[in-house]
């Protein structure tokens, strides 16, 4: 007989099928906008305070409202590091959401201090874009250190909390959400036809996939159990 649990990671939830189908469109789009027009790619398609950019701002704020319902509705029913757990989670998320708007400088038509100004590859109120050595700490951070962390977190991770009894628990009292089969192809997918995106401005495109598919794991984890009453 099949366990609920093995029901559950095969299963794909409504909301699920919507946020990847529109993932894949866009993903598919921006593969053919960049082959036919790279100029209007990079300029348009994926410009800086364009559709694709407010794009990460959709699954973000969803991700910290699911956050604060965690919070609300099971806080008290769990440990407190299921707590800090998902405070962390919607702090990150807030702070995603505020540095992919420059945490609302260029809305609100707010001009950048002077150290932002000189230390800011963009000049804006950000901290990706601040500029050490010569180097952006986007590309060091948010860039090389996340990539390692995200690869560890979506195909260790879910190895390790199969396998192991004693990380199972460890994993499940802390309140940390493990990805699915579905989520771990979903990032291989997503990642195969980034690649085909040849600009650096795919980057715009990758933090749209990454919040979908971090909102996805957040809402349907393979421990949803820990997640719901």
């Amino acid at each position: 007989m099949m366990s609920t649990t093995t029901i559950h990671t095969k299963k794909i939830y409504p909301f699920e099928a919507i946020m990847l189908g529109l993932l894949l469109i866009l993903s598919v789009t921006g593969i053919i906008v960049c082959f036919n027009d790279k100029k209007y790619f990079e300029n348009v398609f994926t410009s800086e305070d364009g559709f694709v950019e407010y794009s990460t701002l959709i699954p973000l704020s969803i991700a910290f409202g699911v956050c604060m319902y965690y919070l609300i509705v099971l806080s008290r029913q769990r440990s407190w590091m299921f707590t800090l757990c998902v405070i962390l989670a919607a702090l990150f998320s807030f702070f995603v959401m505020g540095e992919e708007v420059s945490w609302g400088q260029r809305i609100f038509h707010v001009s950048s201090s002077e150290f932002f100004k000189e230390h800011n590859a963009q000049g804006e109120t950000n901290l990706h874009n601040l500029v050490v050595d010569g180097e952006k700490i986007n590309k060091i951070i948010f860039t090389f250190l996340l990539s390692i962390l995200v690869a560890l977190y979506m195909f260790l991770l879910p190895y390790l909390y199969k396998k192991k009894l004693a990380v199972r628990n460890f994993i499940d009292r802390f309140g940390i959400p493990v990805p699915r089969p579905l989520h771990i192809l979903s990032m291989l997918v997503f990642g195969i036809l980034l690649a085909m995106m040849q600009s650096p401005k795919n980057s715009e495109i990758l933090e749209v996939g990454v919040s979908t598919i971090f909102l996805l794991i957040l809402l349907y984890p393979q421990n949803l159990r820990v997640f719901r009453k």
